[in-house]
């Protein structure tokens, strides 16, 4: 487990912050959200340092933050719970029917946020409206994060002024199947439906489910092969 800087006891309260910022690697660091990597804005010259454990030069960078930790801000990004939020409502407005479905099934469980965009891949139209939507949403967490810490930029963000997101309308609700999860009503009704089968028929059943059960890790595996790591937008929170 990574240990982040200490803080000392008493740091001096910072004044407003005025700085050239580097605006894309900070929206990097704000989406991504991993327990092994931690980003801090520098201060004094705008840039971002990131942190990965593992890295060989984890350790003096972040001796680095502790021992000039008034010039360092640790960048807060937008958790994995907001960020499955905006998914959610994201669902909740998509008007096909369903495709609405499917993604109210890709959002259950672990692995949601890559089996959400695997779906929206079908789908170009809706694809770049997520997209369009989780950016403006990214944008404003970084404008209200600024503005908490009294920081103010003598660069514009390449994305523009940036204003409060407006709610999507909803047209049908993320979760349709009650109280239980939709993943989990199809696990059940499989089930259900393997105690209906006789046993001279389940060892042709079980080499189906194992098919589909490889076809899925080939398809994640593929995915993460064709995944451009200089497309931000692929990246899952962890």
């Amino acid at each position: 487990m990574p240990v982040r800087p200490a803080a000392p006891s008493h740091i001096p309260a910072r004044g407003p912050v005025q700085i050239e910022l580097d605006w894309d690697a900070l929206e990097i660091a704000v989406e991504r959200n991993s327990p092994d990597t931690d980003s801090y804005l520098d201060l004094t010259t705008g840039r971002v340092l990131t942190i990965t454990t593992g890295d060989p030069e984890a350790a003096l960078n972040r001796q680095a933050v502790s021992e000039n930790i008034r010039n360092f801000l640790r960048v807060e990004p937008a958790s994995s719970r907001e960020q499955y939020r905006w998914m959610e409502r994201f669902v909740g407005s998509v008007v096909d029917e369903p495709l609405r479905e499917r993604l109210i099934i890709s959002i259950d469980g672990k692995g949601a946020f890559r089996r959400f965009k695997d779906v929206l891949l079908a789908y170009p139209a809706e694809r770049e409206r997520w997209f369009s939507y989780r950016a403006d949403l990214l944008h404003w967490h970084i404008r209200n994060w600024l503005e908490q810490h009294d920081i103010a930029t003598t660069n514009e963000p390449p994305w523009g002024q940036v204003e409060a997101p407006q709610e999507l309308p909803t047209v049908g609700r993320p979760v349709v199947h009650g109280t239980e999860a939709p993943g989990e009503a199809l696990r059940r009704q499989a089930r259900d439906l393997i105690e209906t089968i006789p046993a001279i028929e389940l060892p042709t059943a079980i080499a189906f489910l194992e098919f589909l059960k490889q076809r899925s890790a080939e398809q994640m595996a593929r995915s993460a092969v064709e995944h451009d790591p200089t497309d931000g937008r692929d990246d899952e929170p962890s």
